[in-house]
């Protein structure tokens, strides 16, 4: 095995059969990151082994990376990653595929997420974890749907059940689900208003806000506008202070999957879930699933131009670390993309 560090980016070209991949053997910043030659991935029986074209990061992965909140570390390895190689959005060209499948094939332009393993030139995803490009979008803009736009979709859609007509409020509104939120929602027919920082009100507004509240100046939970639906990716503010700029009946989504060390936003949660029981209100944190079905339905919207991804800054594999860095900060505006 022959690893090279982090910050030299000219790695030699690996043998055939033999692929550059980012690893972690232990928990922590992104530090513990290495970029390392290893054996190519075989595909199993419902898998298909993708030549990664870009992949996306967010911050779940650096969730995962530095096992914090602790709880994580119940699906990915209590001691140290039980697979050692990052990240789950990614596109790219189907290269093999498994015996038992049959909903993609060789040489498909592909896009969609996997457990983990994304972060390196070649990865193995289940066949129902992915879908087509649709003609006319880059490998990268692709990659940086799948985890975002699902969540997004499914936070309103689904959760919120939106409806065309009723006012919305994005908080994080610049960022890798906002910049999505904003999009679904105009789509489905709401009046969006997005929070984000000053430096980003025209990019918000270029995604189709009706209007944009820059956090550094306004306190939105201080006006006298009510909202059918908060998505709140945020959670800058206190449940009780999102609640009074909630209408009577409408739902508050807090989603920024942030808490303590140990068990994350579950404390959050579970007081949003006992406030929902009491008022008529609805408080509905939920956990974004991977559905090919609703990958299917982003990618018609990529297709009809009804969302368009929008990536802040593209990373080499070798510099995969930088990107973990910066999705960490909560600052990035639109997605960020390492292209192998």
């Amino acid at each position: 095995m022959t690893t090279t560090a982090l910050p030299h980016s000219g790695a030699t070209t690996p043998a055939p059969g033999r692929m550059r991949a980012l690893v972690q053997e232990r928990y922590g910043p992104p530090d513990v990151l290495s970029l390392t030659t290893l054996e190519r991935p075989t595909p199993g029986r419902r898998e298909v082994l993708v030549e990664v074209g870009a992949a996306s990061v967010h911050p779940g992965d650096a969730f995962v990376m530095t096992g914090r909140p602790r709880l994580v570390r119940l699906a990915f390895g209590l001691h140290k990653p039980r697979r050692r190689t990052p990240g789950m959005d990614l596109a790219g060209v189907v290269r093999a595929v498994g015996a038992d499948v049959t909903s993609v094939c060789v040489g498909d332009r592909v896009f969609g997420w996997t457990t983990t393993g994304a972060l390196a030139e070649f990865a193995t995803v289940r066949d129902d974890h992915l879908a087509p490009i649709p003609a006319g979008v880059s490998v990268d803009g692709a990659a940086a749907v799948p985890t975002s736009g699902m969540t997004a979709l499914q936070a309103l859609r689904d959760v919120a059940r939106l409806q065309s007509g009723q006012t919305v409020l994005i908080t994080g509104a610049s960022g890798g689900v906002g910049s999505f939120a904003v999009q679904i929602a105009k789509a489905l027919g709401g009046e969006v208003t997005g929070v984000c920082s000053g430096r980003n009100i025209e990019f918000v507004r270029q995604l189709g806000a009706d209007q944009v509240i820059a956090y550094e100046t306004t306190d939105v939970t201080r006006g006298s506008t009510r909202f059918d639906v908060i998505l709140d990716s945020v959670e800058a503010q206190p449940l009780a202070e999102m609640r009074r700029i909630l209408t009577p009946r409408g739902t508050l989504i807090p989603n920024s999957g942030r808490g303590g060390a140990w068990v994350g936003p579950l404390g959050r949660i579970a007081r949003a879930r006992l406030l929902s029981a009491v008022t008529r209100q609805r408080l509905r944190p939920f956990t974004s699933l991977g559905r090919r079905s609703d990958l299917l339905v982003l990618a018609e919207m990529l297709a009809s131009g009804e969302i368009t991804p929008f990536i802040d800054r593209r990373y080499a594999l070798a510099d995969a670390a930088d990107a973990l860095r910066q999705v960490a900060t909560g600052h990035a505006r639109g997605k960020v993309v390492v292209t192998p």
